[in-house]
């Protein structure tokens, strides 16, 4: 019998009171633009895109609010959360909840983007092109977050790297063993919180860990896959091709690797809603992004043969 290891981490950064504190959640997201900034300027310094080194920081700013914010919470109330919203519109407000949706952000990036580089007489493909090498390392940052909360969790499996995740104990998916001691829904919501409460009893901790099945961290995965994967590829076909690549190149491979790589991580992952034609919403929406790709490139390659026929 493998020890598997029992999830005990706080969403917690740091807690000043019950309700004020600092969460690892929004430290990634803060983390993920800084690094995108540190990315995006490197990249403008060094001749890369359109955008000059000292617009960066302003940039970054704009899209991390406009797109990857409010983008991310409209995404995700729209496309996986529709009925609450409905009944109370006002939910969208509260960030400190939880609920993004990465597909949301990815378009509201790609509006704010279209906007700005309309505003500025940019090329808003060549506009994307660097900011695609930088995205990725949000969703590295944005995944491991989600590690950390115990959300998002994958189906069971029996690697020797799977975890045990307190939190389901709340969810639909649970099934207590008759023998439980312990009422699960008198546990407070979070693994530290929990496994905290059971060691003040006999054999709650010991119930507990027999009780979960231990499942893929595919947060872990999709962290690799979306986050560190996606980065390497992007950055040295950046860094490695000519700097007069055509604009969208770049933009399109993100789309469809990103898409890609989604794909295959939800595979990992249990379904956080409902289904749509036997596949998961994330795999669902992320075939649209293949074809947003496509679109991409094909019309890089159109500029690119009216600019030799010139």
């Amino acid at each position: 019998m493998l020890a598997y290891y029992l999830h005990d981490l706080s969403p917690d950064l740091i807690r000043f009171t019950d309700t004020v504190g600092i969460h690892w959640y929004g430290l990634a997201y803060v983390m993920g633009f800084y690094f995108a900034y540190l990315v995006m300027r490197s990249l403008a310094a060094r001749g890369y895109g359109q955008l000059k080194p000292e617009a960066v920081g302003d940039f970054i700013t704009l899209v991390s609010i406009f797109g990857v914010v409010i983008g991310g919470r409209v995404g995700y109330m729209l496309l996986y959360d529709f009925d609450s919203f409905l009944h109370n519109p006002l939910i969208i407000l509260q960030l400190w909840k939880g609920g993004m949706a990465s597909h949301g952000g990815i378009l509201g990036i790609v509006i704010f983007t279209w906007f700005y580089a309309r505003k500025h007489q940019l090329s808003w493909p060549g506009l994307g092109d660097n900011l695609v090498v930088g995205a990725p390392l949000g969703l590295l940052f944005g995944r491991i977050a989600n590690f950390i909360n115990g959300e998002l969790w994958g189906h069971p499996a029996t690697v020797p790297w799977a975890v045990k995740f307190p939190t389901e104990i709340h969810t639909r998916e649970f099934i207590p063993p008759p023998t439980l001691s312990f009422n699960p829904d008198a546990l407070p919501m979070h693994s530290n919180e929990i496994i905290a409460a059971l060691k003040q009893t006999p054999t709650g901790l010991q119930e507990l860990e027999a009780a979960l099945p231990p499942r893929h961290p595919s947060q872990l995965y999709e962290a690799l896959l979306e986050g560190l994967f996606l980065f390497i590829v992007l950055y040295l076909v950046r860094t490695r091709c000519r700097k007069n690549l055509p604009h969208g190149v770049l933009t399109g491979l993100f789309f469809i690797l990103y898409a890609i790589v989604r794909i295959i991580g939800e595979t990992y992952r249990v379904p956080d809603s409902s289904l749509i034609m036997g596949i998961t919403k994330g795999q669902f929406y992320s075939l649209f992004m293949i074809g947003i790709g496509l679109a991409f490139l094909f019309n890089a390659w159109v500029s690119q043969r009216r600019s030799i026929a010139k």
